[in-house]
């Protein structure tokens, strides 16, 4: 199968996926469904994509195994951390915003922008798939990925132990990875992205697939991710104030020597 027919077997793939999660929070009664698929939706690609590529089988069997393990341990994470709770804040605000028939609207304008999202980051995974070798570029990619999985899963597992404990309610996490950089999630997540696109560059339009990292990046760094995440802990968390004025905002750097007043 060429590159063409496989982009739009894995589009159709897609968008079925989502429409069966879409339903599925229709029967939760909650759309926050979405975040739990948003980490297995690409290991799905990555597996469907895999047996069709003309790409020697070792570059092809590693980048859907670091897609595959990386989306299955998000999925996982995201999936614990929101059962039992209440839905994300976000999504009953979209409800209320929706008018009396919420569903179409949120169908449209979330589950469907995911689904297109979804695909878009992915293509290096797919362009991978029909590189021309395991080269330096790939041992490089892996590299940026291990260094992006592990400040995501470790800067995920100390901020759920922080969380768990209940002396720490009300209180900010400013150890560990949490030290160098207030969201090492979000700069591993980038990593692993970035780490996937280098695996694509064994050939040229591998390497044209840029812009997908770049949205992945953007996304993070200047859109769903870090801002929002900041202005609500702006207002919930007084000390706030004082981390973001020592604390790397994305890149890991060492604290800053704040000056007593």
């Amino acid at each position: 199968m060429g590159l063409g027919p496989l982009a739009a077997l894995t589009a159709g793939v897609t968008l079925v996926a989502v429409t069966a999660t879409f339903g599925v929070a229709r029967l939760r009664g909650r759309y926050d469904t979405i975040d739990s698929f948003w980490g297995p939706g690409f290991a799905l690609i990555a597996v469907v994509a895999l047996p069709f590529g003309s790409a020697p089988p070792a570059l092809r069997l590693v980048v859907a195994a670091l897609t595959v393990v990386w989306g299955l341990r998000l999925g996982i994470h995201l999936h614990l951390r929101n059962h039992g709770k209440p839905e994300d804040p976000r999504y009953q605000r979209m409800v209320e915003r929706a008018g009396p028939r919420p569903a179409g609207r949120l169908f449209v304008r979330v589950y469907l922008l995911q689904a297109v999202i979804l695909w878009f980051v992915s293509l290096p995974v797919q362009f991978a798939m029909y590189g021309t070798g395991f080269g330096v570029t790939a041992w490089l990619g892996v590299v940026v990925w291990l260094v992006g999985f592990v400040f995501e899963a470790v800067g995920d597992e100390q901020l759920r132990r922080f969380r768990a404990d209940p002396a720490n309610r009300g209180g900010l996490l400013d150890t560990g990875l949490w030290r160098y950089t207030r969201h090492p999630n979000y700069f591993g997540d980038v990593c692993v992205w970035w780490g996937l696109y280098l695996l694509a560059c064994s050939w040229w339009p591998g390497a044209a697939t840029v812009l997908s990292p770049l949205v992945m990046t953007f996304l993070l760094v200047r859109g769903t991710g870090k801002p929002m995440m900041e202005a609500s802990l702006r207002q919930s968390r007084p000390q706030y104030a004082d981390y973001v004025a020592r604390t790397s905002g994305f890149l890991p750097l060492p604290p800053k020597r704040l000056t007593p007043r």
